[in-house]
């Protein structure tokens, strides 16, 4: 089988979604699968330094997987870069996506999701939908005048004419269903290889956060939990609200760490509110972080905090836990209900002080924590990894393939019974 994935941006500036994308080509050509990625260079504001225009062997360790870069249009005006526009990209599908037997989708309220399923859907080319959330309900808030006139002139046809809807949790299969538009659906969560044990993750941790404090950020005690952060920064995620709860620990020994990018104006005010709050002498700001940083992060810290409005997975929570570390998230995160049904940590509601009185309750109690840590990991390594995903996704490709035909072919009946009787 031949499938063709198309995302706006492979880039790790735009979150989970957009990285999880490469384990799953990834893991589905460990499978046998013949699939690849198309997409832009899209990387935030700025452009990704890769070959253009033909097929490149990108690194994604370990190994790598298939993709063709395209140009990204890039106009000063943000919401125009935010659409990538790519002309190159439109003129290779134009070419070429008839040689795939799928195409799997991946955003939508984008140019390369939506010229990709135009042109499936007009070449009656089976193609499935990961719409990444955007069809919550926190979502469509955003800009909702603008994603209602969008959905309504373009992308409900598109939606409609998908095989079926790639969602990677119930919760946001559910709020897309109460959009009433008809389509058919599966659940297929992410995936995530599990990372290799660091032996005195918190040693290291805090010898490493050592050499970035100052005055302002002092040294790390050895019996001071680590409250850690790790997301893109985006008002969506809720950071504004768990440094609001946090600032009422005033009584609570505890370091932050907060570990991720975002635009150079919301950074300006969480530096702001951090120091507002009275914050900014016990958190560390990392920045972006990857591979084996990542991993010394989460394994060297005491607890993850993720208070998120909406989350049509959490990525993120995923990867705390499979570090063995406790999280503490709110309902609109979807793992939140793995969390719950597993007692992997606490799911507490979306305002400072229900996320406070639990952190301090968490603070007092650390032997919670511990018993959290290995069942953690476990819960993970049963139902989360890249293979089990990948066999899942294999069976949802061949089910849309069939769906296809059969509805090509109850087509192709009606048309005929039409001209019989004429």
């Amino acid at each position: 089988m031949k499938v063709l994935h198309v995302i706006p941006s492979i880039a790790a500036v735009r979150g989970g979604p957009s990285q999880a994308v490469l384990q799953m080509v990834k893991a589905l050509r460990g499978q046998g699968v013949d699939a690849e990625i198309a997409t832009t260079n899209d990387n935030g504001a700025k452009l990704l330094d890769v070959p253009l225009n033909h097929l490149t062997e990108y690194p994604v360790h370990p190994g790598t997987v298939p993709i063709r870069f395209f140009h990204r249009f890039s106009p000063t005006i943000a919401p125009l870069r935010e659409f990538a526009f790519s002309s190159p990209l439109t003129d290779w599908l134009g070419q070429h996506i008839n040689h795939y037997d799928l195409v799997h989708i991946h955003a939508i309220f984008s140019y390369p999701s939506t010229v990709a399923m135009t042109m499936a859907r007009s070449r009656q080319i089976p193609y499935i939908v990961r719409p990444l959330g955007q069809l919550c309900h926190w979502s469509l808030q955003q800009g909702s005048l603008k994603k209602q006139l969008y959905l309504s002139l373009i992308e409900r046809a598109n939606l409609k004419g998908s095989a079926a809807l790639h969602f990677t949790s119930t919760q946001e299969q559910a709020e897309a269903n109460q959009l009433e538009m008809a389509f058919n659906g599966f659940v297929v969560p992410h995936g995530l290889d599990l990372p290799a044990i660091i032996p005195n993750a918190r040693q290291k941790l805090c010898k490493q956060l050592a050499t970035q404090s100052s005055a302002s950020n002092p040294v790390i005690a050895p019996d001071q939990p680590i409250i850690t952060f790790l997301s893109r920064l985006h008002p969506k995620k809720g950071l504004d609200t768990l440094i609001t709860a946090l600032a009422m620990l005033k009584t609570n020994s505890f370091q932050f760490v907060i570990a991720g990018t975002g635009t150079p104006d919301y950074e300006t005010e969480i530096d702001r509110l951090l120091t507002q709050s009275g914050l900014q002498t016990r958190t560390h700001r990392i920045g972006f972080v990857e591979g084996e940083q990542k991993d010394l992060l989460l394994q060297g810290s005491d607890l993850f905090a993720l208070t998120s409005h909406s989350e049509n997975f959490g990525i993120a929570v995923l990867e705390a836990l499979a570090s063995g570390l406790p999280v503490l998230t709110t309902p609109g995160v979807a793992l939140s209900t793995v969390v719950q049904q597993h007692n992997l940590g606490w799911v507490v509601d979306q305002c400072p002080q229900a996320i406070a009185h639990a952190i301090e309750q968490t603070l007092q109690h650390p032997e919670q924590l511990a018993t959290k840590r290995d069942r953690a990991r476990q819960m993970v390594q049963q139902q989360f990894t890249w293979d089990k995903i990948a066999q899942d996704l294999i069976h949802q490709y061949e089910t849309a393939q069939w769906s296809t035909v059969n509805r090509q072919w109850s087509l192709f009946n009606g048309h005929s019974s039409i001209v019989s009787s004429q």
